[in-house]
């Protein structure tokens, strides 16, 4: 069964349009059967007597022009009857059988009907003058009611009023829900649709009215969160700046003091992802073309690494892709981050993190040679708020950095993949749909 609406609706009417036909075709066959049967034979008996007639009273010297003239003129051919003929007898139909009834009570009970002579198709009608028998023959065209070409006529009518009928249908049902498909992805991608036309059927206009009431439910509700995110950032971030000056002030003790500050910095990268993840996407119009090698290369010059921590790169030249650089470089920065949180080798506390560039599509791939995760867990470590320690080993943050990534992925249609690095750890794999 086709999957599109058109292709669905236009089957549909076909098979209705087609029953339709068939259902009318065979009740003109069973209510008119009967008269059409009497017309046609009406019609033989009416040429056969008049055939007879002026054969009886023409001039024995012109009969053979008579003949020629009807064979010509009128598609009656007129034949002796001899006993040596070989006959097809009529196909035993309904139709045949009340005509043949029909003609044999007008013209006699010795009349005969057959569909050929010595191998001549037709309708071939007997009859008698004086001690003489005769054959009429008739055209079957001449006495068709409805052809078969006719009747394909009519299922190639049906055919189009099929195609039409998918087609109007079609376009007032499918254009609606383009429309609404293509606004529910421009939301789905943080953007903010042109209002849905509300007109057309009744059940289309609800549907748009209620679509774009959500809209505006939506916008409202991201205007709040922004506002209440700004109000929490300023409200939090003043006292712990507080605390930290104070920490430095007043705590004598170096061990103490440091660990003051190490929380204070805690709590404020949880705000920072709290904010990353809670900001709303950028608009595609705020997208450049970008050269992603370059990208990533300025940005990895301006990580801070320690003895503890290595970055390798091997960063090959790639087509230029569209997207926002504030946002890739995000998504640089939390998979470094992760690494650096939960990427030490097994039995040391040395990290080492490989970046790559590849073409092919565009793509940056983030590897480590940590303990990994589970294959089972890949996909809900991608959800907010998800952790794994007991994999990944116990470190700050609120389990936001990968979701803030799979958040900018859908927004600029590429893929965020995580899956096992060979030779143990962790590779994360961040690759654009096309180049420009």
């Amino acid at each position: 069964m086709p999957s599109g609406v058109f292709w669905r609706t236009f089957l549909l009417l076909m098979l209705l349009i087609g029953a339709s036909l068939g259902a009318w075709f065979q009740s003109f066959r069973v209510f008119e059967r009967t008269p059409r049967a009497q017309q046609i034979a009406q019609t033989i008996v009416s040429v056969v007597n008049v055939t007879r007639s002026a054969l009886i009273h023409s001039d024995p010297a012109k009969r053979t022009d008579l003949l020629a003239d009807l064979a010509s003129n009128e598609s009656i051919r007129i034949y002796p009857l001899e006993p040596s003929d070989v006959v097809d007898a009529l196909r035993d139909t309904e139709s045949n059988k009340l005509m043949f009834a029909y003609v044999r009570v007008r013209l006699g009970k010795d009349t005969r009907m057959v569909r050929s002579v010595n191998g001549n198709e037709g309708l071939w009608v007997s009859f008698s003058i004086d001690d003489d028998d005769y054959w009429v023959a008739f055209e079957r065209d001449r006495l068709e009611v409805v052809a078969g070409l006719q009747w394909f006529g009519w299922g190639a009518v049906a055919l189009g009023l099929s195609l039409v009928g998918a087609i109007a249908m079609s376009r007032l049902i499918n254009l609606p829900l383009k429309r609404l498909a293509t606004a529910a992805v421009v939301i789905g991608n943080g953007g903010r649709p042109v209002p849905l036309p509300e007109k057309g059927p009744r059940e289309i206009r609800e549907a748009n009215a209620s679509f774009n009431a959500m809209v505006d439910d939506l916008a409202r509700i991201e205007a709040d969160r922004v506002l209440l995110l700004a109000g929490i950032s300023h409200d939090l971030r003043t006292p712990l700046t507080r605390l930290r000056l104070e920490a430095e002030l007043s705590v004598s003790n170096e061990e103490a003091r440091l660990a003051m500050q190490s929380d204070v910095e805690q709590m404020d990268s949880i705000i920072n992802q709290f904010l990353d993840y809670a900001r709303p996407l950028e608009s595609e119009h705020a997208f450049e073309e970008i050269d992603l090698t370059a990208l990533v290369r300025d940005t990895l010059a301006a990580v801070a690494t320690d003895d503890r921590f290595a970055i390798e790169s091997d960063l090959e030249a790639t087509s230029p892709v569209r997207a926002h650089p504030t946002e890739i470089r995000r998504v640089l920065f939390n998979l470094i981050e992760n690494a650096r949180r939960y990427g030490a080798t097994p039995g040391t506390e040395s990290v080492t993190l490989t970046v790559r560039t590849l073409d092919h599509p565009p793509r940056i791939e983030v590897s480590d040679r940590g303990a990994g995760i589970p294959s089972e867990a890949i996909k809900r470590m991608k959800q907010p708020f998800t952790r794994l320690d007991t994999a990944r080993g116990q470190a700050n943050g609120a389990g936001l950095g990968l979701a803030i990534i799979e958040r900018i992925a859908q927004r600029h249609r590429a893929r965020f993949e995580l899956g096992p690095r060979e030779g143990g750890g962790l590779s994360a794999l961040f690759a654009f749909g096309r180049p420009v």
